[in-house]
C-alpha cells in the first residue's frame, strides 16, 4: 500500500486564467550551460560506475558556476581577452574498493564534449576548469551499501509537476527549441545560442520578447546588424503564427538602439552572454519541463547533476511531471492535475511519505475517477527502477 491521496480542487485552469508568464532559457544561456554541463557528469560518472562496478556509486554534481570572461566585439569579429572558466562541485565516490575513479577528468572531458556538441563558437580547450568535487559523506554514501534493490531517499524533500502544458508554454519553449535548431542555425549563422524566450499571455495575446546575441563574425556594420535583426524578427513571428491561434507580437533584442555603435547593438564573439556579460549557476534556469512557468507552483530542488538512483531531488522532481502527464493522457474527464510527492529521508523512494493528485475537473466527478488516477501512480512508483536508468543514461532531459 503506498500513501496515495487524490482530491478535486477548486481552481481556475493556468490557460483560463487572465494573465500568464513563461519564460525559456535557451540552449546557450549561462544557467542552461551549468545544468546541462553539471547533469552530463552525473551521466558519464553512472556509465563509469555501472561499468566498473556494476552499480551507480554516491555523488551529486550539482553546485557548478560558470563564471563570465572578457571579449572585445568587433564587426567581422572580435577578439576573447580573459576565457570563461566552469567550477564543478560538489560530491562524488572517488574509490571503490581500493579501485580509484578519475572523477576530475570525466567531469572536464565531459563539460568539453557538451560545449563542443553544442556552442558552435566556443572552443572547449580555452576554457578554464575548476574541478572542486569531493568525497561525499560517511552517511549518505553507506545509502549506496545498503541491502535492497530500491534506494532508499537521501532527503526529506518535496516536489511537484502539472500537466498539461499550456499553449503559452509549450510556444514559449517551441520557439527557443525552433531558434536553436540546425536548420536554423544553417539558415541564419549569425544567431547566437543564447537566446532567451519570455511569454506574456494578457486575455487572448500574446507578447513575445526575445534575447538572440548574433554573432559578430557575421556582422559587417551596424546597419548589417539591424538588417539581420529585422530578418530574423520576421522568421520568428511567422513560427509563432504557425505554432499558436492566438494573437501574438513579438519583440527582439530590445535593448537595441541606432546609432550608438556598440553601445546600441547585441553582438558577441562565441554566441553566449557568458563570454563578458553574464555567469551562471545551477538551479536557476529551467525547470525540469523545460520552462520557468511563473504562474505554477514549482520544485525548489536543481534537478540537474544529482544521482538519479537516490537523490528525490531529481527523481522525484522529474517523475512528478511524469505521472502528471500520464494521469492527464489516460483518465478522462481532467481539465488539469498537481502531482506532489514528498520523500523521507532514509525510506525507500518508490514509497514517498506521500504522493498527493490534486485535480481540476473537466466535467464529471473525482469519485468516478479516482481509481484510474490511484493506478497510474501506483503503477509509476512500482516503476521507477526503470525511471531511474532512463536519468542515469541521460535519456530524459532534466532542463
Amino acid at each position: 500500500m503506498r500513501n496515495i491521496e487524490i482530491e478535486e480542487i477548486g481552481a481556475t485552469p493556468i490557460a483560463d486564467r487572465k494573465v500568464e508568464m513563461v519564460e525559456r532559457k535557451g540552449l546557450g544561456h549561462p544557467d542552461y550551460i551549468c545544468d546541462s554541463i553539471m547533469n552530463q557528469v552525473s551521466v558519464e560518472l553512472c556509465r563509469e560506475y555501472i561499468e566498473r562496478f556494476g552499480a551507480i556509486m554516491h555523488h551529486n554534481i550539482d553546485k557548478g558556476m560558470l563564471v563570465a570572461g572578457e571579449v572585445k566585439t568587433k564587426f567581422g569579429g572580435g577578439v576573447i581577452f580573459k576565457p570563461m572558466r566552469i567550477i564543478f562541485g560538489d560530491r562524488a565516490t572517488f574509490e571503490v574498493e581500493g579501485d580509484n575513479v578519475d572523477v576530475n577528468r570525466i567531469a572536464v572531458d565531459s563539460a568539453k564534449q557538451w560545449i563542443k556538441s553544442n556552442l558552435r563558437f566556443v572552443n572547449p580547450d580555452s576554457i578554464e576548469y575548476q574541478v572542486e568535487i569531493a568525497s561525499g559523506s560517511a552517511e549518505l554514501t553507506d545509502i549506496f551499501k545498503r541491502k535492497g534493490t530500491i534506494l532508499g531517499a537521501n532527503d526529506t524533500s518535496a516536489a511537484v509537476g502539472y500537466a498539461p502544458m499550456t499553449p503559452t508554454e509549450d510556444l514559449v519553449l517551441e520557439t527557443e527549441k525552433f531558434m536553436n535548431s540546425q536548420d536554423f542555425k544553417k539558415r541564419f549563422p549569425e544567431s547566437g545560442e543564447d537566446i532567451k524566450v519570455m511569454g506574456l499571455r494578457k486575455d487572448n495575446r500574446i507578447f513575445l520578447t526575445v534575447a538572440d546575441p548574433l554573432v559578430d563574425m557575421f556582422i559587417d556594420s551596424e546597419a548589417g546588424y539591424f538588417r539581420k535583426k529585422r530578418e530574423l524578427l520576421d522568421e520568428i513571428k511567422n513560427f509563432a503564427v504557425e505554432h499558436i491561434d492566438l494573437e501574438t507580437s513579438v519583440s527582439l533584442n530590445m535593448l537595441d538602439r541606432e546609432d550608438r555603435g556598440m553601445g546600441g547593438i547585441y553582438l558577441t564573439v562565441t554566441g553566449t552572454s557568458a563570454e563578458d556579460a553574464d555567469s551562471g549557476q545551477v538551479g536557476r534556469g529551467n525547470r525540469v519541463n523545460g520552462i520557468i512557468p511563473l504562474n505554477r507552483p514549482v520544485s525548489s530542488e536543481a534537478a540537474a547533476g544529482k544521482n538519479p538512483v537516490s537523490h528525490v531531488g531529481k527523481i522525484y522532481n522529474v517523475l512528478s511531471h511524469r505521472i502528471a502527464n500520464e494521469i492527464y493522457l489516460n483518465v478522462p474527464d481532467i481539465k488539469e492535475v498537481y502531482i506532489w510527492l514528498l520523500s523521507q529521508i532514509g525510506e525507500p523512494i518508490d514509497q514517498p511519505r506521500i504522493a498527493a493528485a490534486q485535480v481540476i475537473m473537466e466535467k464529471g466527478t473525482i469519485e468516478s475517477i479516482e481509481k484510474e488516477i490511484n493506478d497510474v501512480i501506483d503503477r509509476e512508483l512500482a516503476n521507477i527502477q526503470e525511471f531511474c536508468m532512463k536519468l542515469a543514461y541521460g535519456k530524459i532531459p532534466v532542463c
